[in-house]
């Protein structure tokens, strides 16, 4: 496909199921061209006008306590025992460290209620503070963190066709991740927040690619839960996650979201997007999931901004300029009132532009199966505490194919290849890396489907049907708890 033929959104009433295969360095089912004409710009022009803008989030100010009390119908914590005797615990120099060894399809039955009960156990603090913040590693924090993007999508609850409460049951396998460990973060990534491109099938099973966005559309309906209600009191979407950020911040993590940056994967409630007339409606989108508590922004398609290396570009339709890009992420820290933003760019590599646009790590530079590369790498960057590239684990292109012993052997080079944590090149992984998936069940597959994973119907089966568990997977997922534990006081 030539470039020129995808420099251009799809009309309103086209169906896009987006597949990046990155690999064969293809896409496929693709919008067709649709170049603006007059009339098409002066509706984007009068669109404009409407100015969709950044409000920020009004919802109750404690919003992890809010949802507890929906779920639970009380305020009381209680000790969790079960996750108490299942957890690895480990002693560092700034006190302990915990996560729980319960397997993840069996955490994906439990309630929310015992989720949140988790979390706090785990922390040994039984009660949800009053005000919660992101934990603190200083601004530029993102340029050493390890970063593991889930799929709330794939964990969520499945009756039929519908998904919903990604982001309940997200909170459930939150007590079996490794926290941040002293002086390193572990940022976790959702690969979805806002809804697919122009909002079809939200909610439902389907071939709606979490490649594309359909912004200023609300939360999606994959991740939010429409029962979430006490005596007359509802937990709005923006609350739900407010309150996911909080209570993953209290468990120890970092949060962040994905975003494409090519125009033809980005739609406004439904319409086309365009460069041209929408980059404010663009920041704000940001600027809201930033609001709602997300420390960071892994950019789609990062290092193409202003038509780099658009030889090897999968995505679809135009991508920002440079001066463009620059005044996005320096608006986005500025509207935030954040400057401790991690902006994350994908396939981004050494060479200066990086830094210069106010990205703060890129991700698949440095060869993860060779410890003695990573060194190599590791001491080129060091002096550079704002911007560093590192390795993959692996991506968004996971087929599954990689062996456990593979894979652990990457997980370690990553970990380790460094002298001075603080210097730590960033690394990135995917939900595989630690909870293999099971065979026939792909990172790179669920990117693009929806489905409902049931056997027989019943949602038991469904979440039993998204892990592997094998002896040897659940082996792998103990096998990386003592890589984690080994840099756990670094």
């Amino acid at each position: 496909m030539k470039l020129a033929e995808v420099t251009s959104c799809a009309p309103t009433n086209y169906k896009v199921g987006l597949s990046k295969t990155k690999k064969k360095n293809k896409t496929k089912n693709l919008s067709p061209a649709n170049n603006y004409d007059q009339e098409s710009l002066k509706y984007l022009a009068s669109y404009n006008k409407a100015k969709i803008s950044f409000k920020g989030y009004f919802g109750d100010k404690q919003p992890a306590k809010k949802l507890f009390w929906i779920v639970s119908g009380r305020n009381h914590i209680f000790k969790d025992e079960d996750i108490n005797n299942s957890a690895w615990r480990i002693e560092t120099s700034i006190g302990q460290k915990a996560w729980s060894t319960y397997t993840p399809w069996d955490l994906l039955k439990r309630t929310p209620e015992q989720a949140i009960q988790a979390i706090c156990t785990l922390n040994n603090t039984y009660y949800i503070p009053d005000y919660i913040l992101s934990p603190n590693y200083g601004n530029n924090w993102g340029r050493r963190a390890n970063y593991l993007e889930l799929n709330p999508r794939l964990l969520a609850k499945a009756e039929g066709n519908k998904k919903s409460e990604g982001l309940l049951n997200l909170l459930k396998l939150l007590p079996a991740i490794p926290p941040s460990t002293k002086s390193i973060p572990n940022c976790l990534i959702l690969s979805q927040l806002y809804p697919t491109y122009g909002s079809y099938n939200d909610g439902y099973t389907g071939d709606e690619g979490l490649y594309c966005v359909d912004l200023h559309s609300g939360i999606s309906k994959n991740l939010t839960s429409p029962a979430l209600e006490r005596n007359g009191e509802r937990i709005g979407d923006d609350e739900l996650v407010k309150a996911f950020n909080d209570l993953a911040h209290f468990r120890g993590f970092k949060t962040g979201i994905r975003m494409p940056i090519s125009e033809g994967q980005i739609s406004i409630k439904g319409r086309p997007f365009s460069w041209y007339y929408d980059e404010n409606a663009y920041i704000d989108a940001c600027v809201y999931a930033i609001d709602l508590g997300f420390d960071c922004i892994f950019f789609d398609s990062g290092k193409h901004v202003d038509n780099y290396d658009m030889q090897n570009y999968c995505g679809v339709g135009i991508v920002p300029d440079y001066k463009k890009m620059q005044y996005i992420t320096q608006q986005i820290r500025e509207r935030s009132g954040r400057n401790d933003i991690s902006f994350v760019a994908e396939k981004a590599d050494l060479n200066p532009r990086y830094e210069n646009l106010g990205y703060t790590a890129g991700t698949d530079w440095g060869l993860a199966d060779d410890f003695g590369n990573l060194m190599h790498e590791y001491d080129k960057q060091a002096w550079n505490s704002n911007y560093a590239a590192g390795p993959c684990v692996s991506d968004d292109n996971d087929n599954g194919s990689m062996s456990y012993e593979r894979r652990l052997q990457r997980i370690k080079n990553c970990f380790h290849a460094f002298r001075d944590s603080g210097r730590k090149m960033p690394v990135y992984m995917q939900m595989h890396d630690i909870f293999p998936l099971k065979e026939g069940v792909d990172t790179h597959n669920t990117m693009i489907h929806s489905y409902n994973r049931s056997a027989y119907g019943d949602l038991e089966s469904h979440y039993n049907n998204i892990f592997a568990q094998s002896d040897a997977a659940r082996a792998h997922t103990y096998n990386v708890y003592e890589e984690f534990k080994s840099i756990m006081d670094c």
